[in-house]
């Protein structure tokens, strides 16, 4: 059975230009790869609805809470999970404080340290988004912006 993940994509327009609010991943395994960044998501836990987790993972990434018009854009089915994004407009902070997670790092070192989940934020506009977001994730910008009815 593949594993659930849900997540919150903010947005906001700037004189009729769309611009993404997406986080980088932290932890050493993205620290130098050209697509590290992502929309923030994160695993749905067993009894759980997907858009209370997308709220919970957006509080425990960013330390924000979010409200507003949420829009659904469906999931997305990968190889191992399946994702379900719900798009806002809101303007969070780009100062983020994220839970962590602890690794063996360097692998088979048998050191462990601990890592922010998300290290940093930011606002890219669409073609930014596009060159720096996770491959698996670009479909939902396409939806975001026939959703909200916006040339490419």
């Amino acid at each position: 059975m593949k594993r659930l993940s849900a997540g919150i994509l903010p947005y906001r327009i700037r004189k009729g230009v769309p611009e993404l609010y997406l986080i980088h991943m932290g932890g050493p395994y993205w620290k130098k790869k050209e697509r590290s960044w992502s929309i923030v998501k994160g695993e749905v836990q067993t009894g759980e609805k997907d858009f209370d987790a997308a709220l919970r993972e957006f509080e425990e990434e960013t330390g924000q809470r979010i409200e507003g018009d949420f829009l659904d854009l469906g999931t997305l089915e990968g190889s191992t999970k399946v994702l379900h994004i719900w798009a806002v407009e809101a303007e969070p902070s780009t100062r983020i404080r994220s839970n962590t997670f602890r690794i063996e790092w360097p692998p088979h070192s048998g050191k462990e340290g601990e890592f922010p989940e998300a290290d940093r934020a930011g606002w890219f506009s669409l073609e930014e988004a596009r060159r720096v977001l996770v491959r698996s994730q670009l479909p939902y910008l396409d939806r975001l912006i026939e959703r909200l009815n916006l040339s490419r």
